[in-house]
C-alpha cells in the first residue's frame, strides 16, 4: 500500500472514533476524522473533517481517498432505530465506490438475551428488542456485502465502554464523578452478577488493528475485553481509590435517574436485560489472532478516575 493510499478514515468523533484516530496516528497512520461539524479540540497528526455521513453525497465526500474506513458513528439513543440503517446504506455504497476496506464498531446487541451464558463469536443472534433486531439486521447486511464481494467488511464487537472520555456509558458520567465528589453514585440491575466492560483504548486498539489486518475481514471478533468482573466488585476498586464509602443507589428497573433522563431510560428499558443477566464477552479469538491483551481492569479504573479528576478540576 502506497503512503498516498494509506489515509485512514474515521467516521464518528466520540470516544471510540477519537481514541481510535490518536491510536492510527501513533501507528504512523494519516488520519481524517469525521463528524458533522468537526468542531472539536485539534489532534496532533489527526485532520478534521466536516460531513453528514447519513448522507450519500456526504459519505462520499467523507471517505474519498481512503484505504480503509472505520464507521464508528452512533446517534441518539432514541434515534438509533430509524436513523442508524440509513447511515449505513450512506456509508456502505460510498465505502463501496471508494473501492476501501471497512472496519465497523459493533454491539453486543444481535445476541439478545443469553441467560448469562459467556458470549463468544459463535454465539447465536437472537436478538428480539427493537434494537437487537435492527442491529443485527445492520450486520447481516455487512457480512453480505463482503460475501458478495462489494467491498471487503469485518465487525469488531464491544461490550459497555469504559475510559477517558467515556461518558455516556453505565459506567460513565454518572459514575465516576459523583464517586470523586461524594455524591450519588448509581448502578443498573443486579450489581453481583459479571459484567464485562471494554476500556475505550482496547477498543481503539482492536478497530485499528482488524484495519491493518485483512487476512481477519468477512467476519465478526469480539474486541479485547478483560475478564468480567461484577459491577459492584468494580464500584469497590473506586471506593478503594478514592478513600470513602460510595453513596450508592442501585437502580433495579428501568427508570429515569440523575443524566439518565425519561426519554433515554424509555427508549433504553428493552435494553435493561443487559443488567439484570450476567453479561460475559469472551475475546480470546482476537487475543491469540493478533497478539493483543486487554487492559487490566484495575488499570482502566486508575485511568478513568485520572481523566475525571482532571474534568472536574478544569471546571
Amino acid at each position: 500500500m502506497t503512503a498516498a493510499r494509506d489515509l485512514q478514515v474515521v467516521l464518528g468523533a466520540g470516544p471510540a472514533g477519537t481514541a481510535l484516530a490518536l491510536e492510527l496516528v501513533r501507528r504512523g497512520h494519516p488520519v481524517r476524522l469525521v463528524d458533522r461539524a468537526a468542531d472539536g479540540p485539534a489532534l496532533e497528526g489527526v485532520d478534521r473533517f466536516a460531513a453528514d455521513v447519513a448522507t450519500p453525497e456526504g459519505a462520499r465526500a467523507a471517505v474519498e481517498g481512503a484505504a480503509v474506513v472505520y464507521h464508528c458513528v452512533n446517534v441518539a439513543y432514541h434515534l438509533q432505530v430509524e436513523a442508524m440503517p440509513r447511515i449505513q446504506r450512506a456509508v456502505l455504497a460510498a465505502v463501496e465506490a471508494e473501492g476501501a476496506r471497512l472496519v465497523v464498531l459493533d454491539t453486543l446487541y444481535p445476541y439478545g438475551e443469553t441467560h448469562g451464558a459467556v458470549m463468544t463469536e459463535d454465539t447465536p443472534w437472537n436478538a428480539t428488542t427493537d434494537k437487537g433486531v435492527m442491529r443485527a439486521e445492520l450486520d447481516a447486511r455487512y457480512l453480505a456485502a463482503h460475501a458478495e464481494g462489494r467491498l471487503r467488511v469485518v465487525l469488531g464487537r464491544s461490550a459497555d465502554f469504559v475510559g477517558p472520555g467515556v461518558l455516556n456509558s453505565t459506567l460513565g458520567g454518572a459514575v465516576f464523578p459523583a464517586a470523586l465528589t461524594g455524591g450519588e453514585v448509581p448502578a443498573f440491575g443486579d450489581i453481583d452478577l459479571p459484567h464485562s466492560y471494554t476500556y475505550i483504548g482496547d477498543v481503539a486498539a482492536g478497530l485499528a488493528t482488524l484495519g491493518e489486518n485483512p487476512g481477519g475481514d468477512g467476519r465478526v471478533w469480539h474486541l479485547p475485553t478483560a475478564p468480567a468482573l461484577t459491577t459492584r466488585r468494580i464500584l469497590e476498586m473506586i471506593e478503594e481509590r478514592v478513600g470513602r464509602p460510595l453513596t450508592l443507589t442501585v437502580v433495579s428497573e428501568p427508570r429515569p435517574f440523575g443524566p439518565f433522563d425519561e426519554e433515554f431510560m424509555t427508549a433504553y428499558a428493552e435494553m435493561f436485560y443487559q443488567h439484570t443477566e450476567a453479561q460475559i464477552v469472551d475475546s480470546s479469538a482476537i487475543e491469540k489472532a493478533f497478539g493483543l491483551v486487554p487492559n487490566p481492569l484495575s488499570a482502566t479504573v486508575d485511568a478513568t478516575l485520572a481523566w475525571y479528576g482532571e474534568l472536574l478540576a478544569a471546571r
